[in-house]
């Protein structure tokens, strides 16, 4: 496989696709990437997104990308908790229906054919384990689907399949969108160094503290101290006979935050898979912001995420388009 150069213009040859990979509270990153590209004059014609980049990628499809950003810079760790709607002990932890309605009032059309830019959101068959690339329909669905993280978000039922997180097979969609067509594909890859970063909370979600009330809590405890707090407030409060016996267990233990448990089981496998997927199908540009040390729940830290994203963008397209102006495209001869 050979490279060849061709002359960078603020329209490049070719179509541009963007890849959006998985990440939680690190997907504040995509937003950066995007106006990293924006001011470079980089037009991206295809997005396609896993988990969180469909989230973002679906909202920039719908040119409201600036709105998102408003809105999670202001996240605070009650509009956090405001999204957790427990619902153990169906098939999920949360019900997603609050994430659903968040998506809502962020993404202008109904359906996917009616977004500004193409977009495809990538989730998984639970029962095959096959990829699933939604292209078309509800797009609130689609990224619902996308973001379903096993054991904590409820599956999607669409078609007779139970949709999860497309991070499970396909962390950073690089394939979709040169299936879309796209001739230049630039992925962002949020998870290349999660592994071995400290940050596990060594706090059981049912821990049986307590707490007098949330001017307390407000006082004294940390951001993502308050997030876990409320959680475990949310999960005492549901009466469930296993539930129970799960606490009795949990307490005897100082075992690590339950969310923090599967997410980060999850993000072990998805890293693996992505490396693996990248060696592959290689991008044409791959940006990898250094977020390993942001966790699951801390969307509090979004403007952190997305100075990240914009730097390592910014750095990525100056390395790439160098002193020669001049735009290196993979030749698939």
């Amino acid at each position: 496989m050979t490279i060849k150069s061709r002359k960078i213009t603020r329209d490049p040859p070719g179509k541009i696709g963007l890849a959006l990979g998985s990440g939680s509270a690190r997907g504040g990153a995509h937003i950066g990437v995007i106006k990293a590209l924006s001011d470079a004059g980089i037009r991206v014609d295809y997005v396609a997104g896993t988990s969180v980049g469909a989230l973002v990628g679906a909202v920039f499809a719908s040119g409201r990308i600036n709105t998102l950003e408003d809105v999670i810079l202001r996240l605070d760790w009650k509009g956090i908790i405001y999204f957790f709607d427990m619902v153990f002990p169906r098939s999920g932890l949360i019900d997603g229906n609050k994430i659903a309605d968040f998506i809502r009032r962020h993404v202008e059309g109904k359906n996917i054919e009616d977004l500004t830019l193409p977009f495809c959101a990538v989730s998984t068959d639970l029962a095959t384990g096959n990829e699933v690339v939604i292209k078309e329909g509800d797009v609130i669905e689609a990224v619902r689907a996308s973001i379903s993280v096993p054991g904590i978000f409820t599956p999607v039922r669409k078609g007779g399949m139970n949709l999860v997180d497309g991070g499970l097979v396909n962390p950073v969609p690089v394939n979709v969108v040169r299936q879309m067509g796209a001739d230049f594909v630039i992925a962002v890859d949020l998870n290349h160094d999660i592994v071995g970063k400290k940050g596990v909370v060594n706090h059981s979600i049912f821990k049986s503290e307590t707490v007098s009330s949330d001017r307390d809590v407000n006082s004294r405890l940390p951001v993502k101290g308050k997030i876990l707090t409320a959680l475990n407030r949310r999960v005492r409060a549901i009466d469930v006979p296993a539930l129970s016996q799960i606490r009795q267990w949990m307490t005897r233990d100082q075992l690590p935050n339950i969310f923090e448990v599967l997410v980060t089981s999850i993000n072990i496998m998805e890293r693996q898979i992505t490396a693996t997927r990248l060696k592959t199908d290689p991008p044409d540009l791959l940006i990898q912001p250094k977020l390993g040390h942001l966790k699951f729940l801390e969307f509090h830290r979004a403007k952190e995420a997305i100075l990240a994203g914009y730097e390592e963008a910014k750095s990525s397209i100056d390395l790439l388009f160098g002193r020669s102006g001049t735009l290196p495209l993979r030749d698939p001869s």
